[in-house]
């Protein structure tokens, strides 16, 4: 029976079939991933709990009532009063306390904006970043992936400028979260719908002023701006984990695009897979035969590409993989000076 060659679309369906199948493996990256985005909700509702408090501290729920009296007596002079979830924290520093380097003016006052909403930024830069929206990917990952969206499109596209591809996976990333931008004053006036309006519906204070919040700064003790960054750091821990998983799928999807082209013949591609663990039938691929590459044998490009997660190994681990990795090749070094 003739063996049947390989062209683009056997590989892309290999390809394809691999890829899903690593992004369900139990790896440590993938762990790592689902670890941080458990932790992130437990603290979103502890610190926000926390935030509510110091919000309260300067503007309690008898002031606010008060104002909501005399907005609806006097009417739209008087709309002093709204919803938000963003704020400028602040605490004072000690004099005591500052380094030699640091100056009492400009260093006693310490402020930052902290975001509770779903695209709230984690790197300090307020809403002239990302930050926000890999965030809210990495957050909602599995739901844009079941609305054929691409979350992990910044992952992907970190070496890369700005693009057709990218600007249309976020604009529809954006769209299946519902995300409309946030608005200059109050987080009320923001037109998000969908996903993003149920997160953020959950994070509203009620605040004294309608400018926007960094008119407001909110004082609170060290102690509680010191817990405010933790959150703000265990967000940006949750785009790190992402990405760093995300690396890895793209790292064995390159390795595997590479092995495919160089084969010939279905039979090699089906070895591959079956190399890696992945059930495959060739009725339904394709596959390539050697090149005489060593690189891309079946048994040393699954080995490679399993390589490429689950990174932390101990040494007798490495020295394991190794000696596994030369048995290997000598065995298809001595079958080619054979043939």
């Amino acid at each position: 029976m003739a063996k049947i060659r390989m062209n683009d679309e056997y590989r892309k369906k290999i390809l394809n079939r691999y890829i899903e199948h690593a992004e369900g493996e139990d790896t440590q990256e993938k762990r790592a991933y689902l670890d941080a985005k458990a932790s992130i909700m437990d603290l979103y509702e502890s610190t926000f709990a926390l935030a509510k408090d110091v919000v309260k501290r300067s503007y309690p729920d008898e002031d606010v009532e008060t104002c909501q009296t005399l907005k609806d007596k006097y009417g739209k002079p008087l709309d002093v009063v709204a919803k938000d979830k963003c704020f400028y924290f602040s605490y004072a520093k000690e004099v005591h306390s500052l380094t030699d380097d640091e100056d009492e003016y400009n260093n006693r006052d310490l402020s930052e904006h902290f975001d509770f909403g779903l695209y709230g930024d984690c790197n300090g830069g307020g809403y002239n970043d990302d930050s926000g929206r890999k965030f809210a990917y990495a957050l909602y990952r599995d739901e844009l992936k079941a609305k054929d969206c691409n979350p992990d499109i910044f992952p992907q596209q970190a070496e890369n400028q700005d693009n057709p591809h990218k600007s249309q996976a976020v604009e529809m990333n954006d769209k299946a979260l519902g995300h409309g931008g946030y608005s200059h004053f109050s987080s009320d006036r923001d037109n998000s719908t969908g996903i993003a309006k149920d997160f953020d519906k959950q994070f509203y204070v009620d605040i004294i002023g309608v400018s926007h919040c960094r008119s407001r700064t909110i004082a609170c003790t060290q102690n509680e701006f010191f817990t405010f960054q933790k959150f703000k750091k265990q967000k940006g821990m949750l785009i790190s984990a992402h990405a760093t998983w995300i690396d890895t799928i793209t790292a064995q999807k390159k390795a595997m695009a590479m092995g495919l082209k160089a084969y010939r013949y279905l039979t090699e591609g089906v070895e591959l897979m079956t190399e890696l663990g992945v059930d495959c039938d060739e009725a339904d691929l394709i596959k390539v035969n050697s090149t005489g590459l060593t690189m891309y044998n079946p048994q040393n490009l699954a080995s490679m590409i399993q390589g490429m997660k689950n990174k932390t190994m101990t040494r007798e681990q490495k020295i394991a993989e190794r000696l596994k990795y030369d048995t290997v090749v000598v065995a298809t070094d001595t079958s080619t000076s054979v043939n």
